[in-house]
């Protein structure tokens, strides 16, 4: 079974809507793959997703309230098949933990998912359909492999 971590900056708005929909994706392709989140930093430990990140998979039919914020530890490098970061940042972040046997990558290819903590809701829309695109996407590309 394919292990798959998604990382972000505190585990509590990016990567938790990442985690909940390549498991949503997952069930519907009919794929078992185990998927956890984490953040580069310690700061929301055993913290809830921010509740603009539940309202929003909310909306589109998915529950994360039994998510808890974890940090990323150097341990994860090996544990996991697949790191999935969500921009430069944490991919950076995660590099510095050294080299594991993880393949470490950007969630959305090519491009960061900004973080919208700061900002209104429509930024937890906008990141949740960057996200759940590029899960199906995953999900897709690992089930014919």
């Amino acid at each position: 079974m394919k292990r798959v971590l998604v990382v972000c900056l505190g585990n509590i708005c990016r990567s938790p809507i990442g985690e909940g929909l390549l498991k949503h994706h997952a069930r519907q392709f009919g794929y078992n793959v185990h998927v956890d989140s984490a953040g580069t930093s310690g700061w929301h430990q055993g913290e809830k997703a921010d509740a603009r990140s539940i309202e929003v998979m909310r909306a589109h039919g998915h529950d994360i309230t039994d998510q808890r914020s974890r940090a990323l530890v150097a341990n994860d490098l090996f544990t996991y098949d697949h790191i999935l970061v969500m921009d430069t940042q944490n991919l950076n972040d995660v590099n510095r933990l050294g080299a594991g046997t993880a393949r470490v990558e950007r969630f959305v290819q090519e491009r960061d998912v900004p973080d919208p903590y700061y900002g209104g809701d429509q930024g937890f829309e906008q990141v949740f359909a960057m996200i759940d695109e590029s899960a199906e996407r995953w999900i897709k590309s690992w089930s014919t492999t």
